[in-house]
């Protein structure tokens, strides 16, 4: 039987015309046209780079169902650039989301499934559990890519279009680290532990603060990612007494609660706040000289690499088992370059 259909925030991006062409990228392809008759080869690693428009090469007008965890701010920008790609490729997009829980994800990719979708993009609300979705896609011979969280038990032949999250705790922890002098207490508000992201760029900080011997890490919690989650976890820690220099956050929201929290106690003057992601709220309070560092995550480049992956799996061409969408590091001297990104 099917499951009732979901249908959260559903968006359709159609192309107004599309010609049969074939792929203006340099890639390797394979004999089949679809990747319904083998599957495509999975490379190994890539770093994106903006090309032309992936169009399907036998003309038609693509469906591919996209499955995000929520639409934040960061995850809304992400879709944006998954619909901008799109109209760009000629494709339709049915964009849901799943309000943070792991069965309504697996719910929806069985709908794109029993819809016949084309191919599946999907940043998973659980990275440890993303394994039903992926064989239900692979068992339906439906493209699947991931996106922006990448799955612990990821197969070679599925795809990840995304960042190295070591890397952003790393950048975000140094250039804390040089603005503290080497010296201090820092507080880490972490995502959510069961994404890989949170852990990755937990791990970037630690092992920052592990080669500053004048640094120790005297607090950390999950925040989840939420704004109101970073501030609660603040004022409790602000109410413990404990000194904290230095706040790693693992991504602007919680970073910008931290800062709502260390304001109304008066002690956003002596505390280093950093983030990551570089959001219009972030780069807001950069500007106000409230927050220290973020890092640039391109969401836009992850949602357009996403929709181009899949349309390159469906052709039956190579696309590479990691595509990566390098972070930049965002400080007050260059946060203008990232306004509006």
């Amino acid at each position: 039987m099917t499951k009732p259909r979901l249908r959260l925030a559903a968006i359709f991006v159609a192309a107004a015309s599309l010609a049969a062409c074939s792929s203006g990228q340099s890639v390797t392809t394979s004999s089949s046209t679809s990747s319904t008759s083998a599957a495509p080869a999975v490379t190994e690693t890539q770093t994106a780079a903006a090309g032309d428009a992936v169009k399907p090469k036998d003309g038609k007008v693509l469906k591919i169902g996209v499955s995000f965890p929520i639409l934040d701010q960061f995850l809304q920008k992400v879709a944006d650039g998954m619909t901008a790609r799109a109209k760009e490729n000629g494709v339709e997009l049915n964009i849901v989301a799943a309000q943070e829980k792991t069965d309504v994800q697996l719910g929806q990719v069985e709908n794109f499934i029993a819809d016949k979708v084309d191919a599946i993009l999907v940043v998973p609300v659980d990275t440890d559990a993303a394994g039903p979705m992926t064989k239900a896609a692979q068992d339906a011979k439906i493209p699947l890519v991931y996106v922006n969280r990448r799955p612990s038990d990821l197969p070679d032949t599925v795809p990840y279009v995304g960042s190295d999250s070591l890397v952003s705790g790393t950048l975000e922890m140094e250039a804390l680290a040089k603005l503290a002098g080497g010296k201090g207490n820092v507080a880490i508000i972490q995502g959510d532990p069961a994404n890989e992201a949170a852990v990755l760029r937990t791990k970037g900080c630690k092992d920052v603060v592990a080669k500053n011997p004048g640094m120790k890490v005297v607090k950390e919690q999950a925040g989840n990612w939420q704004r109101d989650k970073g501030l609660a976890i603040m004022e409790n820690w602000i109410q413990s007494g404990e000194q904290i220099d230095v706040v790693c956050a693992n991504n602007d929201e919680m970073a910008l609660g931290a800062i709502q929290a260390l304001k109304a106690a008066n002690k956003l003057d002596k505390t280093l706040v950093g983030g990551v992601d570089a959001t219009g709220d972030a780069l807001t309070a950069m500007a106000a000289k409230e927050l220290a560092v973020t890092v640039f995550q391109d969401a836009k480049g992850q949602g357009a690499g996403g929709v181009d992956a899949a349309v390159k799996l469906y052709n039956g061409e190579t696309v590479p088992g990691y595509v990566d969408v390098p972070y930049q590091l965002v400080t007050p001297e260059n946060m203008a370059d990232f306004a509006g990104k």
